[in-house]
């Protein structure tokens, strides 16, 4: 499998930061007025539709043999169901801006993940040095406030066990490449899994028959999260993990801080810190290392 991340491949990776930066802004509408669980199904229901109407224009198809759908499987649970689950935990006991570091760690489970499964992702000093730098400038640019509010180690502990889950996700999912299904296809089966396994647990846990009928904005919200933020996230994360890999798709983890503080500054007028500049500067050069062109012109002088 590749894992050069060309020009287009960070263009797609800077997109995908951008649809799960926007969904920050839309679990705070929707969750005013739904419960966690019930978002989560809304939110893979509505990305399931979307992504079947695209299978269908594309006149693509998601092969329906054991060893796919056991790929669709676990990528539901791995991907999505126990993340998911962990981090709505997680942020009852821990601020965002620490959510939002301990998931930037993703790329560091998922580099050591893919070190010890696969063949063709194994961890360099380079990489490894442009993921931790990367983590590092996440670190900066939630600040030091992140690591005093709330810093509770069982919701730390399962930010980190997401990260996990990710990482596994990220390799769990290399798969689908090799049984020759799309990313598109993938995609659907992922969210079609993922909400079959939910309607069980939001109809036992949550009974959203019984709510209270939620407010305009919270179902526009909703629609956003599953349409946006999930079904067209997803078509691009699946493309990007067949293309480069596990560990360069996970490395969106370190960008979506960045979208959501942009976003923050350009929608809701929100100040822009020197010290988060730093941070997006030392997320940069994480990246550059990582892509590996900064690094080239020295290779003669180590040869």
């Amino acid at each position: 499998m590749p894992t050069t991340m060309t020009p287009r491949l960070w263009g797609l990776l800077l997109l995908l930061a951008l649809a799960w930066g926007c969904s920050f802004f839309f679990m705070a509408v929707a969750v005013k007025a739904l419960p966690p669980l019930t978002i989560v199904l809304g939110r893979v229901a509505l990305a399931s539709a979307l992504l079947w109407g695209l299978l269908a224009l594309n006149g693509q198809r998601l092969p329906l043999r054991a060893p796919v759908l056991l790929a669709c499987l676990g990528m539901a649970v791995l991907n999505n169901l126990v993340p998911f689950s962990l981090i709505v935990w997680a942020q009852q006991s821990i601020s965002s801006s620490l959510a939002s570091v301990v998931n930037a760690a993703t790329p560091v489970f998922t580099a050591c993940v893919a070190h010890v499964a696969t063949r063709d992702e194994k961890l360099s000093g380079p990489r490894l040095l442009g993921v931790l730098t990367g983590l590092a400038g996440v670190a900066v640019l939630a600040g030091p406030a992140a690591l005093r509010q709330g810093a509770e180690w069982p919701g730390i502990l399962a930010g980190l066990g997401a990260c996990l889950s990710y990482a596994l996700a990220a390799v769990w999912g290399r798969r689908f490449r090799a049984l020759g299904v799309p990313p598109l296809a993938a995609a659907a089966g992922q969210t079609t899994a993922s909400t079959l396994l939910a309607l069980p647990l939001v109809a036992l846990l949550d009974q959203p028959w019984s709510l209270p009928s939620p407010a305009p904005e919270a179902v526009l919200a909703l629609l956003a999260l599953g349409l946006i933020s999930t079904g067209f996230a997803y078509t691009l994360f699946f493309r990007i993990l067949d293309q480069a890999g596990a560990t360069n798709s996970a490395l969106v983890t370190q960008l979506v801080p960045v979208m959501a503080i942009l976003l923050g500054v350009l929608v809701l007028g929100e100040s822009l810190l020197p010290r988060q500049l730093a941070g997006m500067a030392l997320i940069a050069l994480g990246f550059a290392l990582l892509d590996g062109r900064l690094l080239r012109p020295l290779a003669p002088l180590r040869g």
